[in-house]
């Protein structure tokens, strides 16, 4: 394979954006250097003012497949990664079926990928009640760690599990040094919404910040008992940032991430009915979002995954605008990077934040932050050139998901991806998919 040189003035390297030209050989990253050495004999590209930045890494991403294909599934989940820039995946162990909570689970998801893995994509292994002696199996098997619910996780195949369950799982995961990833809501028998089904403000008050603040409170207690990695998904509410910043102050293995839908959009801007933007936890006030924005930009929150849960039209009730009935999960996977730079300029973030939030914190949550998520000497050549400055608007022509029902439709976001790179090879370019099935299992 011929060498390939990319130049450029906005390279975002681990020392900042700078003028630089980064070596390609052999699907590494061999050098970053200021000027092309004499003796190269590759290809070079230029890519002026564009932003050369490691690929997106979503740590947070339900692909639905084996058994739910219909909802979406690895050939058009990585083609709208790829299209966006993502260049690695790691997959919830639900809304497949079967669920990946045993071997044989976890055997038949490898296969499901085969002939249609447009992106690199691992793993999450799931904890349920009585799978205990799965966990090292599916390690063995590869899975970078675990992920439980606190919570009814919206199908019955995927039980929450109790702190008994957890009591169970955590010393062993922690033997390992993998994380454990935790949906977060500790749900009462109360009904705490009764009205109108098809009121936003109906739903929000039925899935409250205590949930979460509960939920929380006992994992900081059980991560620090167990010293077990903790990693809390799509935080929403506000109230526990503060508990939050305590346990990484006194040095607890506790990481959190929140999603760009809770950053991009407030509570009081969804109207009634509007059942594409339910999710759970649900999107919170503007006084509300704009606390997770300070905890992300002081480092409390450590970075952004999408949370993409796509689902057939009919499962978002669009037609009767029934809330309590509808699927919960926002479809955005290919979105990532300018729904989250869009709301980020705004509040004067830069490109460097960008990359730390969707590039290098997720990779180290996925163990990957020795190869993967920086551009520097020895990591993985995937990488993505875009354009921060260059706006475009959703439209479902546009994207790539199986399903186009979205909240973003219609939205003018900033930032387009020019060209998504695989291990050193050019994968998508300004539209257009120039190679694919080019991804790799992690």
């Amino acid at each position: 394979m011929t060498d390939l040189a990319i130049n450029g003035n906005k390279i975002c390297t681990p020392d900042g954006i700078r003028q630089a030209i980064v070596i390609l050989k052999d699907g590494l990253i061999s050098d970053v250097l200021s000027e092309l050495p004499v003796d190269f004999t590759g290809d070079v590209i230029d890519i002026g003012d564009s932003v050369l930045m490691p690929g997106v890494i979503d740590p947070h991403v339900h692909i639905n497949e084996p058994g739910r294909t219909d909802w979406e599934g690895f050939n058009t989940a990585t083609r709208a990664a790829i299209a966006g820039g993502l260049t690695t995946l790691v997959d919830m162990p639900l809304n497949s079926s079967p669920v990946t909570t045993t071997a044989a689970a976890f055997d038949e998801k490898l296969a499901a990928t085969a002939g249609q893995l447009h992106t690199n994509c691992g793993f999450w292994g799931g904890l349920v009640p009585g799978n205990t002696d799965d966990i090292e199996v599916l390690i063995r098997k590869g899975v970078l760690g675990f992920k439980a619910f606190l919570t009814h996780s919206g199908i019955d195949d995927f039980p929450n599990v109790t702190e008994s369950d957890l009591r169970k799982a955590m010393p062993i995961i922690a033997r390992h040094g993998l994380p454990l990833l935790v949906h977060c809501e500790l749900s009462t028998d109360e009904k705490l919404a009764t009205g109108d089904h098809q009121s936003y403000q109906n739903y929000l008050s039925s899935r409250p910040k205590e949930w979460e603040d509960k939920a929380i409170d006992m994992m900081i207690r059980l991560c620090e008992e167990y010293n077990c990695r903790t990693h809390i998904v799509h935080l929403s509410s506000a109230n526990s940032i503060e508990p939050i910043a305590r346990a990484k102050q006194k040095g607890l293995p506790l990481t959190v991430e929140t999603a760009q839908h809770y950053l991009f959009f407030t509570a009081e801007t969804i109207q009634d009915g509007q059942t594409q933007f339910k999710c759970a936890p649900p999107i919170r006030e503007k006084e509300n979002n704009d606390q997770l924005w300070a905890a992300l930009g002081n480092g409390i929150i450590d970075f952004v995954a999408t949370d993409h849960s796509p689902a057939p039209p009919d499962l978002k009730q669009l037609q009767s605008g029934d809330f309590m009935k509808a699927w919960g999960g926002i479809a955005s996977l290919q979105l990532a990077l300018p729904v989250l730079w869009t709301a980020a300029r705004q509040r004067g973030f830069t490109v460097t934040d960008i990359a730390r939030w969707l590039s290098e914190k997720p990779a180290q949550l996925a163990g990957l932050s020795n190869r993967k998520g920086r551009i520097a000497k020895g990591y993985d050549a995937d990488l993505i050139v875009w354009n921060p400055e260059e706006s475009f608007t959703i439209s479902e022509d546009s994207l790539q998901h199986k399903h186009k029902v979205t909240p973003y439709l219609n939205e003018k976001l900033y930032g387009v991806v020019e060209q998504t790179y695989l291990a050193d090879e050019l994968v998508f370019e300004n539209g257009n998919f120039v190679k694919l099935n080019a991804g790799r299992l992690i």
